[in-house]
């Protein structure tokens, strides 16, 4: 069951671009090169600071502009919700 909500979150992220605002760790956990550690260090973060651009991702450990330039069409910032 786990590995089909994966599969499903998977399905539906290659039609659209995951929202760094506003994603829960889960559907963070998508993108290849982010597991649940950088995943929920990234909601961490948000909390405290929203994410203006794609660039302000490098502020969280672990995620340098490499990840970036492969991920951007994948990654959208969305209306922060704090």
């Amino acid at each position: 069951m786990k590995y089909l909500l994966v599969l499903l979150l998977s399905v539906s992220f290659a039609f659209g671009a995951v929202d760094i605002n506003n994603a829960s760790a889960k559907e963070l956990t998508t993108l290849k090169g982010i597991g649940i550690k950088k995943a929920d260090s990234i909601v961490k973060y948000r909390k405290k600071h929203c994410f203006k651009t794609l660039n302000d991702l490098t502020a969280v450990k672990g995620i340098g502009s490499k990840f970036i330039k492969k991920h951007k069409n994948e990654l959208k910032v969305g209306a922060c919700k704090r």
